[in-house]
C-alpha cells in the first residue's frame, strides 16, 4: 500500500541539522501520523508521499517546508511583571503565550537582564535546514474516525474530543 491522504503511516527516524547534531529520532515503531492532514511538517509529508512501508528515504527540508525562517519580530523584551511573581525565569525556560492577534505559540526565554526579559516565539528549529533518514514501517487506511478527526487514534481508541 502507497503512502497518500488519509494513510496512516508508521515511521522510525533519525532528524539532524546541516553539522549532523542529533535534533530528534523515533526509532522504535511507535511514530504514526495521518498522511494529507498536516500532522508532520509539509516538506517530509511530501517526500514520504507514494512510498510504501519498507522503504527508507533520506529527505532534506529547508526552512520553508518545515519550521518556517526566523522571524525578528517574534523576538521581544517583555517586563518581569508579565510573568507570575513565584515563577523562577531561567534562559531556555519555555511557556506558552498568546498574541495580541490571539494565536498560541511556545515561547523561550533567551535573555534575563534585571527585570526585562527577553522572548523568542520562533519554533525552536525555525531556519533550521532539516535532514531526515526515514524508515517506512507500516501503512495502512485509516479507520473513519481517524479520518474525520485528522489524526491517528492509538491502539485503545480515542477519547478525548
Amino acid at each position: 500500500m502507497q503512502i497518500a491522504k488519509n494513510k496512516v503511516v508508521t515511521i522510525d527516524y533519525v532528524l539532524t541539522d546541516e553539522k549532523g547534531n542529533l535534533l530528534d529520532e523515533a526509532k522504535d515503531g511507535t511514530f504514526a501520523y495521518l498522511h494529507g492532514s498536516h500532522n508532520i511538517i509539509p516538506g517530509l509529508e511530501e517526500a514520504l508521499e507514494g512510498k510504501r512501508a519498507g522503504e527508507s528515504a533520506v529527505v532534506s527540508v529547508s526552512p520553508t517546508k518545515g519550521y518556517g525562517v526566523r522571524n525578528d519580530a517574534l523576538i521581544q523584551a517583555v517586563d518581569r511583571s508579565q510573568f507570575q511573581e513565584d515563577t523562577a525565569l531561567v534562559v531556555g525556560m519555555q511557556f506558552h503565550a498568546q498574541s495580541n492577534e490571539g494565536h498560541d505559540s511556545v515561547a523561550t526565554i533567551t535573555q534575563i537582564d534585571g527585570d526585562k526579559i527577553t522572548i523568542d516565539s520562533n519554533h525552536p528549529l525555525a531556519g533550521v535546514n532539516l535532514h531526515f533518514k526515514v524508515d517506512i514501517i507500516n501503512v495502512r487506511d485509516a479507520n473513519h474516525e481517524e479520518a474525520s478527526h485528522g489524526h491517528v487514534h492509538g491502539p485503545e481508541g480515542h477519547h478525548h474530543h
